[in-house]
């Protein structure tokens, strides 16, 4: 069973923003899968099924993601080799996709959550959003909507990035690696 987590905020308030780029990603995966939601409380997220995959949108607010990917990990005893967390990564440029295994949280608090609950050896799939001018605004960029322009690209790169996640069910994370890592989503 494989568990993929999209990182994100809850809340209207926080939906177009970098932050939550991983939410966007599940959103697309549920539909596409047609996954069936199972939420309890004690996931402490939104929980969607489909066969052999389980998709989470944590509820828990970005700094506690790791609540809620513990509660389900432990439920269904999954592996971290199966678990693959989509996140926002202001280290790239905006509209590039790369995927790793394990390495540091590089500041991300949802990453952090996740490394102090279950480890670090799990699946990243790692969204630039471009970053600020200045260290000190990194906060405010993320929990900022995508501007108009960022959006024009936004669709065609999210169903790029859910495409990609699908085809880890069958393939290495090296293979999908090297056929969808992007520096640039271009349509």
């Amino acid at each position: 069973m494989l568990l993929i987590v999209g990182l994100g905020n809850p809340g209207t308030q926080y939906e177009n923003t970098r932050h939550n780029i991983g939410f966007r990603v599940i959103d697309n995966l549920v539909s596409d899968f047609a996954a069936n939601e199972i939420s309890k409380s004690s996931f402490q997220g939104e929980l969607f099924k489909a066969p052999n995959i389980l998709l989470l949108k944590p509820t828990t607010f970005m700094n506690l993601s790791g609540n809620s990917v513990q509660a389900v990990k432990n439920f269904y005893k999954i592996e971290l080799e199966d678990i693959i967390v989509i996140h926002d990564d202001i280290d790239l440029p905006f509209s590039s996709l790369r995927f790793k295994n394990g390495g540091g949280h590089g500041g991300h608090n949802g990453l952090r959550s996740i490394d102090a609950m279950v480890g670090k050896a799990y699946n990243r799939v790692r969204m630039g959003v471009g970053k600020p001018e200045y260290k000190s605004q990194v906060a405010d960029y993320v929990l900022h909507d995508f501007s108009t322009e960022e959006e024009t690209v936004l669709t065609g790169w999210i169903k790029h990035t859910a495409h990609a996640i699908k085809e880890l069910k069958t393939k290495t994370l090296d293979e999908v690696k090297s056929r969808y890592s992007l520096k640039k989503f271009e349509d």
